[in-house]
């Protein structure tokens, strides 16, 4: 994969739609956090590898970045990246039907070396069956962060209830104005009064779910910036790289009237607060 010739621009203007992202490329990201990129080795094209990523958001001065597969741990990936490049990298599990489903195996392996997140089925979503509330009592057990995948509005909410009788205090709703998700207004901020809400800004994304900005602004707004994470879900091999998203999402918010305080809330101390 030509990462350079992608680096210097790789036809932004086809790949990004309503978006200019040489408009953002002054962006700082110093001491940031992105809690959602996925990177190389994977079964899909993806725009850089483990090091590549983590010594691009060094080079940045990022604080610390999260990497997720669809289809096999990342805890191992992220120990070696963080090893080779002296960034910090996290990585965890995600419980879909290649790592046995809901699995509290796939847990507990995943926080043996490292994982800090385990995701619920997102490609699976629908299909992978398995123990749920031995998989909630493996994350409550090693502290770890709980990020509900491509599940819907009523099993976000069923989520949350066990997660509440099994003491798991840190847990992210993932992309909730995704076609997978599509939380309303009401549902998102009942979520938020048990969880941060990670907006992502792939769902704007022409070759994804095309979602107006707007509603991203809409819902951050609603809820309120203290709640919501801003992250990019970025990796894809025809999208810019995650760092240019990091700075593109930024540059936005900024555009529509949000603070730094806002920003430095959703893009550094929520994350922290998971991660730490």
């Amino acid at each position: 994969m030509n990462t350079t010739l992608r680096s210097r621009g790789y036809s932004i203007e086809c790949v990004s739609g309503m978006f200019d992202f040489s408009l953002s490329e002054h962006i700082k990201l110093d001491g940031l956090v992105d809690t959602h990129i996925h990177t190389a080795p994977d079964v899909r094209d993806r725009f850089m590898n483990d090091i590549e990523l983590a010594s691009a958001a060094l080079r940045e001065g990022m604080e610390a970045v999260v990497i997720k597969s669809h289809t096999e741990p990342t805890s191992g990936r992220a120990a070696l990246a963080s090893e080779v490049t002296g960034m910090r990298v996290i990585g965890g599990v995600t419980l879909n039907t290649p790592v046995g489903g809901l699995n509290p195996d796939a847990v507990h392996a995943a926080a043996m070396m490292g994982g800090r997140f385990v995701w619920l089925p997102t490609v699976s979503a629908g299909r992978a069956e398995g123990d749920l509330d031995g998989v909630i009592s493996a994350v409550a057990e090693h502290d770890m962060v709980l990020g509900t995948g491509h599940l819907k509005p009523p099993e976000i909410f069923h989520v949350l209830d066990l997660a509440a009788d099994y003491g798991v205090g840190k847990i992210i709703i993932n992309h909730p104005l995704t076609g997978v998700v599509g939380a309303t207004l009401e549902e998102q901020r009942e979520m938020s009064r048990r969880a941060y809400l990670e907006h992502c800004l792939v769902a704007c994304m022409p070759r994804h779910d095309g979602l107006d900005f707007e509603r991203i602004v809409e819902s951050v707004r609603y809820v309120g910036s203290e709640r919501c994470i801003m992250a990019t879900d970025f990796g894809q091999g025809h999208n810019p790289s995650p760092i240019a998203g990091m700075k593109q999402f930024i540059y936005l918010m900024r555009e529509h009237g949000f603070s730094h305080l806002d920003i430095t809330m959703m893009c550094r101390d929520n994350p922290l607060e998971l991660i730490s």
